[in-house]
């Protein structure tokens, strides 16, 4: 088990090139990058097909495509959605991207969590301000980037990670993304089990999220670390790791009835009267998962119960008992 120190020493920031650095923030994220341009920030630059490139400003920066061309010192001062005019008489839309945006163009490790299954994950698993998170399977950081926005400076996230390498890119993405390192965010390598034994108090954190391809092999370490009440959510690809994640929730007893699901993001194309659904969709990209932790002592509701008939006994609802040696008909 190890923490990754994601800060790159001086020696390292010299070594890189102008346009790979980054100054730091003194305001976390979007929040430190209002007004117009300026050097050392990214910029996207979206042609009149849609074609989107992503860069940082640099004083010696020129960019070139098929579209035209431009130095970076032309565009430094001017506010963000200006629309400019390049030598070629084509028109390039100039913006600062988005978190959605920043994810699908940024250097990747492994698959990224897309922004329609990440947003599901912040609503549906009520990833709120002060929140306490474990999420393992960190990636190439993209669904680290969407919690940490949505806990803020004032709740925690231990990020934990198998791959030392992944967790290198997660915390260059990461960083570069907030302008300097979060406060609230722990980024350690190692097995998810062991980190959580040796960092996590028990009962102490209010959301688990899995990203990783087995994860029912931890949710008896999950299960411990959760406060009752605390919410586990689960992001998997295929059919197979979802019915044995759940079923795996269902015997350990511990968890409500877990929930599944889907989405699908179909775009429509509005020119007029001409509306119609766009040819391609987001459709498949994983299933999400989620269950409650029960109070200690607890087992789940028995839903066979309802379909039982009940009496009141001693103030409690028991089912009634058959009598020893009596008939079944009379």
């Amino acid at each position: 088990m190890s923490q990754y120190e994601p800060a790159p020493e001086p020696d390292a920031l010299a070594a890189q090139p102008p346009s790979q650095r980054q100054a730091p923030q003194e305001i976390l994220g979007q929040a430190g990058r209002r007004g117009p341009f300026r050097y050392g920030e990214r910029i996207q630059v979206t042609d009149t097909k849609g074609r989107k490139n992503t860069f940082l400003l640099d004083p010696q920066g020129y960019f070139q495509s098929v579209r035209g061309s431009f130095r970076h010192r032309d565009v430094v001062g001017l506010d963000e959605g200006t629309v400019i005019e390049t030598d070629t008489g084509h028109e390039l839309l100039l913006l600062r991207p988005l978190l959605a945006d920043y994810v699908l163009s940024m250097p990747r490790g492994a698959q990224v969590v897309y922004p329609k299954d990440s947003g599901q994950v912040i609503a549906l698993g009520d990833i709120f301000p002060g929140a306490r998170v474990l999420e393992a399977g960190v990636g190439s950081g993209a669904l680290t980037m969407n919690l940490l926005s949505a806990i803020g400076e004032g709740g925690h996230l231990l990020s934990i990670e198998r791959r030392e390498d992944f967790a290198r890119i997660a915390a260059s993405n990461v960083d570069a993304w907030f302008g300097r390192h979060h406060p609230a965010w722990e980024l350690r390598t190692g097995d998810f089990a062991e980190v959580v034994s040796a960092r996590v108090e028990p009962g102490s954190i209010d959301r688990v999220v899995l990203d990783m391809l087995a994860p029912w092999e931890n949710i008896e370490a999950a299960s411990v670390a959760l406060a009752p009440g605390g919410l586990f959510l689960a992001y998997v690809a295929t059919v197979t790791q979802l019915s044995r994640t759940v079923e795996t929730l269902r015997h350990s007893g511990l968890f409500t009835e877990p929930e599944s699901w889907e989405s699908m993001v179909r775009t429509w194309n509005v020119d007029g009267l001409a509306v119609r659904p766009d040819h391609r969709m987001v459709a498949h990209t994983g299933f999400l998962l989620t269950a409650r932790r029960l109070a200690a002592g607890s087992s789940p509701p028995d839903p066979q119960a309802s379909a039982r008939p009940r009496c009141l006994r001693r103030g409690r609802l028991l089912a009634p008992r058959r009598r020893q040696g009596a008939h079944q008909h009379r």
